[in-house]
């Protein structure tokens, strides 16, 4: 019977824990409730003997608007002093619905971690549901940091973890590990039996948890729904002094390298370059490898246009640079490039790039602020200590040198013997061939926003081809991968950003249905949507290398008049 590796193949990590009086372990059919007997209590789930676990509480919740009736577990893990002095434990909770289907959903977050997230289950895609109202069992963490423990040092506080060794492990993929079993074990002593399927699921950083739980996990997760995954993140961090230095060559200033205006007339030019590659003129650039090939940011410059509008030579030389990605002094690449696409104007792609709203950045973007603690104090070794202000850490980016200290993210000290990339990044990431989760039987799908401002997609287009590369040239057995045309970091811009691409994923493992196209419709909701588009407007999500091409006829606002080529 398909997609029954987990229950009966390996029991896995939790089977080791002996059962508990507090909880009896009948039979429970596919749809399960809690077992007779038990009690959405912390006394009942201590009995469990979890290793190194706390429970903090548990309670029954039953008017919560965005979830069924459900218990709600919130634990602590390993609880420690750390080899810098402060406290440290991996927090987190389940919820455990009181109509279980039977699976087991890892909710795994983004940014820095260090909050535990309400574990609903965001299933991605802009879902107006989650996996907990869907009958999930669902786990949040905060990848054993707190986030707000250190107010007093600014914009760095969240990640000053990257001064205790085993802080940055738990947060690049160890706290997951611990959370594994302990999780199936609280499953299987509230339900009387272990997840017939389990599922990792995130985007941006949680994108990058669940690829390297690809490869760290793939005996325990039949499932992985990575989105805009960040794999390789301390080379992302590189990008980010390498956007401050290339945007300030424009008037010293990031905030003012480029006004709004400027990037409606890139997105409006690349538009008119490429939009119609695909087949239609609909605002949407299908053809996303044929844009790079066509679109010239230099046809911009006010040196090569008569007359309307331009960008400046040296704006139009500091765009080249930024998406040209980062590289030593000997040209060789240090991250990747980045793809030109009709969303760069959005709201989003600004904030991570040139200027936010945030309260406290003093307008500065997300790479300059939020984006540089991490590349001082996580992702090079040995961290730096930098000032937590804005400019403090403006100034770390700009004095920031790529022969000298690009090298931090692959170096190692006695205190910190394991390399920023090594713990970041899915185990496999110099080779990705996804060894494991072939073996195992696991599957994963990979999505991207063509116009995300804080990852590349071509970062991921290049380890999606490089995988297929390593497994022979085809790995539609295992793996799919579905660009986003417009859409930003994780959802927005000019895009059909409503996708379930998590029910194709569970079609897949379950009952053995490869998926192809997946549907994607826009969000009335959106407010980038283009006020031409139908606010139902619907377009095919195509599997790389495929591209949606318009038939030629039929309404062109339905996904119906595109097929995947």
């Amino acid at each position: 019977m398909i997609g029954h590796r987990r229950s009966s193949r390996r029991p896995g990590a939790g089977a080791a824990f002996a059962a508990s009086a507090a909880f009896a372990i009948p039979f429970i059919a596919a749809h399960a409730q809690a077992q007779p007997g038990a009690t959405c209590d912390a006394a009942a789930f201590a009995r469990l003997d979890l290793p190194g676990t706390r429970i903090v509480s548990a309670a029954a919740v039953t008017d919560d608007e965005r979830a069924p009736p459900h218990c709600q577990v919130r634990a602590a893990v390993n609880e420690r002093t750390g080899q810098d002095g402060r406290p440290y434990a991996i927090g987190f909770e389940m919820r455990l619905p009181d109509d279980w289907n039977g699976r087991y959903f890892h909710q795994v977050n983004g940014g820095n971690d260090g909050a535990v997230v309400p574990a609903y289950g965001n299933l991605q895609g802009n879902q107006p549901d989650n996996a907990l109202a869907r009958g999930y069992a669902v786990l949040s963490s905060d990848s054993g940091h707190d986030g707000q423990a250190n107010p007093e040092a600014g914009l760095v506080g969240g990640n000053l973890f990257g001064f205790d060794h085993q802080a940055r492990l738990d947060y690049g993929y160890t706290a997951n590990v611990t959370l594994t079993p302990i999780a199936k074990r609280i499953v299987e002593g509230y339900y009387g039996r272990r997840p017939e399927y389990s599922y990792m699921v995130g985007c941006s950083n949680g994108g990058r948890h669940a690829l390297v739980g690809a490869t760290r996990l793939a005996e325990e997760f039949d499932g992985f729904l990575a989105g805009a995954p960040g794999y390789n993140l301390p080379m992302v961090g590189l990008q980010h002094a390498w956007d401050v230095q290339s945007f300030e060559q424009v008037a010293g200033d990031v905030r003012r390298a480029f006004s709004r205006d400027d990037m409606r007339l890139v997105a409006d030019a690349v538009l008119e370059q490429c939009d119609a590659l695909d087949g239609a003129a609909d605002g949407i650039v299908g053809a996303l490898a044929a844009c790079q090939e066509a679109f010239d940011v230099r046809q911009l410059s006010c040196s090569a246009r008569e007359g309307g509008e331009c960008l400046g030579d040296t704006q139009v030389a500091a765009l080249a640079r930024s998406f040209a990605g980062p590289s030593g002094s000997d040209g060789r690449p240090l991250y990747a490039s980045w793809w030109y696409d009709a969303g760069l104007a959005s709201n989003d792609w600004r904030a991570w790039k040139l200027e936010s709203a945030i309260p406290g950045l003093d307008g500065l973007p997300l790479i300059a602020t939020l984006g540089a603690g991490s590349l001082a104090q996580v992702f090079t070794t040995p961290p730096t200590r930098v000032d937590g202000t804005a400019e403090g850490l403006l100034e770390y980016l700009r004095a920031f040198d790529f022969d000298r200290d690009a090298p931090k993210i692959f170096a190692t000290t006695s205190r910190y013997p394991l390399a920023a990339m090594d713990f970041m990044a899915p185990a496999d990431w110099r080779e990705p061939k996804l060894a494991e989760l072939q073996a195992a039987g696991g599957k994963v799908i990979v999505y991207h926003g063509a116009s995300d401002g804080a990852f590349s997609i071509s970062a991921t287009v290049g380890w999606y081809e490089q995988l297929a590369a390593n497994n022979g040239g085809d790995v539609s057995e295992f793996a799919r991968f579905y660009p986003v045309p417009g859409m930003a970091h994780c959802g927005g811009g000019p895009a059909t950003d409503r996708f379930d691409l998590f029910s194709a994923l569970v079609g897949w493992v379950e009952h053995g249905r490869p998926p192809a196209e997946v549907t994607a419709t826009a969000r009335a909701d959106n407010p980038e949507r283009p006020s031409d588009w139908r606010a139902n407007r619907s377009r095919p999500l195509c599997a790389w290398p495929q591209v949606p091409r318009y038939s030629g006829s039929g309404d062109v606002e339905s996904a119906a008049s595109f097929t995947c080529e």
